[in-house]
Formats: C-alpha cells, structure tokens, sequence
C-alpha cells in the first residue's frame, strides 16, 4: 500500500503491466469490467496495459491514466488512492492540493518554485468545455515566463474544438495577471446556471463589454456568448505546449 507520496517507479513493460493488473485485481474487477468502466468496449481494448509484450517502455499516457483513475478510484481494501493511480504516468505527478467545488482558478493558486497545476477532464463538452473546480490532474514544470507569476496554471484540452490551433489533449499555460485582448487565446471561467459548475473554455477572445462575453472557436467555427453576470474570469493563455 501506498502512503501518498509519489516516488520514482520502474517504468519498464513489466512493472507497468504488473501494476496495472494489481490495481485491478485490488479493485475486484474483471478486464472487461474494467474497461466498461475506462468507457471502453471490451476487455480486448486493457489486455495490452497488462501484457509487458505489448507495452512500449516508460510510462503510460496522461489521458489513459485519466480514464483509469475513473475506473480504479477509491476501489477495493484498502481503497486505490489517486496517486498509486498516477504513478503510471510518471514520477513527477503530485496531488497534494485537494479540489474546491467553488474555486476560481487562477485567483487563489499559488505556485510552488517553478511547478504549476494542470488541470483539465478526460471528456469535454460539445464546445469543449469542462468543469474546472480546483481538482488538479498533476503538476508540469512552468516555461520560465511563468515561473514568478503567482496564480499561474495549465489547462489540458478536452477536443477537437479548437484544432488545429490546440489539440485533443494538448497542455495550455496560462498567465491570470495578463491583460487580455481581441485575438488572444483565452480560458474563460462561466458559470451557465445560478449554483451551477465554473465551466472552463479555451477560446480566442473576441470582446467582453458590461452586456456579455463573446468568445470564437475553430472547429466548427462559430462565436460563443455569454452573459456578463455570468463571466468569473477570463485568463490569457501564454502558450501551447506538451501532449
């Protein structure tokens, strides 16, 4: 069992394989269980995550761990912890920072030396949005224009909404302190229903005047708006980056 801390792994095909089939068998779930869970059609699709002769080495991708996490979460005795979870995709993963349903983002985070949160859901919405509540889905290292902005953070896209800008699954930094701009790329925090979810979109601004917010995106391209009263923050993205 696993005290929480994350530590460096042996990331070859057979510790990977040997760990993935041992959370699943601690979560006493069958393969195809398992992949009904990660939204998968069968077994055949989480056979190769337990076969070191099908795995290449190092560790697995974010999204995948994404929809493991989903599956494995607070399973079995004792219960599967986030981090035995994210350990799978590397060793640098932290989750210290709990999630806070009302969190505005960008406004209370403060960054840690030069790690900043990412955060982000394995789905998004018909326009890409997500829920953006303060649950973190792991840490990356700031690019060095960020590094002594406090509040800084990343941003994980959900779809193909904003190809070929952004991709399905690509990072975005994020600067909360810079001034925004027509053409810039953005992620705006709305809130579409009165005690409803901060739901985050990666757009590029358009205007934001004291009747609404209007936001265009690519893929299909159309403009978005929305309320004024209903806009919490909208952020400047700084830069794409990993996927």
């Amino acid at each position: 069992m696993t005290d929480g801390l994350l530590r460096p792994m042996d990331n070859s095909p057979e510790s990977i394989a040997r760990r993935v089939r041992s959370l699943r068998e601690r979560a006493g779930m069958t393969m195809d269980e398992l992949a009904r869970a990660m939204d998968f059609a069968g077994a055949s699709s989480v056979q190769r995550y337990e076969n070191p002769e099908r795995l290449k080495p190092g560790y697995l991708k974010r999204d995948l761990v994404a929809k493991l996490e989903k599956a494995l979460l607070g399973k079995g005795r004792p219960p599967i912890l986030r981090p035995e979870i994210w350990e799978l995709a590397g060793p640098e993963f932290n989750f210290a920072q709990p999630p806070d349903p009302n969190a505005i983002i960008g406004s209370q985070i403060v960054t840690s030396g030069n790690m900043i949160p990412v955060y982000g859901s394995a789905v998004g919405g018909v326009d890409g949005e997500f829920v953006l509540n303060g649950s973190m889905l792991y840490e990356v290292m700031a690019p060095p224009s960020l590094s002594p902005v406090s509040g800084a953070y990343a941003v994980q896209v959900s779809g193909d909404s904003m190809e070929p800008r952004y991709f399905d699954g690509e990072v975005v930094f994020v600067d909360p302190t810079r001034r925004v701009t027509r053409g810039d790329f953005v992620v705006a925090q709305i809130r579409l229903e009165e005690n409803g979810p901060l739901l985050a979109y990666i757009k590029r601004f358009v205007r934001h005047n004291a009747e609404e917010l209007v936001l265009e995106q690519y893929n299909p391209e159309k403009q978005l708006r929305f309320k004024h009263e209903n806009v919490h923050s909208v952020h400047f993205v700084v830069m794409g980056g990993i996927a």
